[in-house]
């Protein structure tokens, strides 16, 4: 186990940071231990942080394991859309802390998120695939789709532009920026604010509110199944 991914739960609120000391790329490794996490927060019925190491959220997968070849792209990118999709249909809340950049994969994972805080800072937040070579997956799109604005979309998918916290508030990809020092203070004040919903009744609305949109997830994750990644 490379502990890459790091679990606490208190008084309700379960804490999963990921910290590889690099880039938090993510990896099958990373993809296994944050699925262990989230089985823990499930089985503790705990509403979720879901944060990265200081400066830094994730830069996205992991490019060598995408550079072995098609096959291995593919089955990266399957694991990364699972858990986008398994947060955006998970029981309990899940807020995403953005303690630094937050690229690539990395953003679609705070896209997921049901509420989304950004270090205030000298930072990126974007998707930037079409900047690296790589086709934006039919995932992908349909999840930026959900979540950014219109007027932002083509800027975020196709044109790859790449934006400074405050900005990512408009672009769709945060609720809020704070200071780095605050990011703490601010996630377990929106953990409270979840902490007195009823958790039944969030869990009935998200998920079925959402139930047209998992489908056509579904049906995305197994439509890139099948398509080359283009690198």
């Amino acid at each position: 186990m490379s502990n890459i991914v790091t679990y606490s739960c208190k008084e309700g609120v379960a804490k999963i940071t990921m910290d590889d000391g690099k880039v938090n790329a993510l990896s099958h490794t990373v993809w296994d231990e944050l699925g262990d996490a989230f089985d823990k927060a499930e089985a503790a019925n705990a509403i979720v942080i879901l944060q990265g190491r200081p400066g830094l959220f994730s830069g996205g997968f992991d490019l060598k394991e995408m550079g072995k070849g098609p096959e291995a792209a593919i089955a990266l990118t399957t694991r990364g859309s699972e858990m986008a999709r398994r947060i955006l249909a998970f029981p309990t809340p899940v807020i995403g802390v953005s303690t630094g950049h937050c690229i690539a994969m990395g953003a679609f994972l705070m896209l997921a998120c049901d509420f989304r805080i950004g270090a205030d800072g000298e930072f990126k937040t974007g998707l930037n695939e079409t900047m690296i070579g790589m086709t934006m997956h039919n995932f992908g799109i349909e999840l930026a789709r959900y979540r950014i604005p219109l007027n932002y979309f083509h800027r975020a998918v196709i044109n790859a532009e790449i934006w400074s916290p405050d900005d990512a508030i408009s672009a769709g990809f945060y609720d809020k920026t704070t200071p780095a020092e605050h990011l703490d203070e601010a996630a377990l004040a929106v953990a409270k604010g979840f902490s007195q919903l009823n958790m039944t009744a969030f869990n009935g609305s998200k998920n079925k509110s959402r139930a047209a949109f998992l489908k056509l997830l579904d049906e995305c994750i197994e439509l890139d199944k099948a398509i080359s990644v283009t690198a």
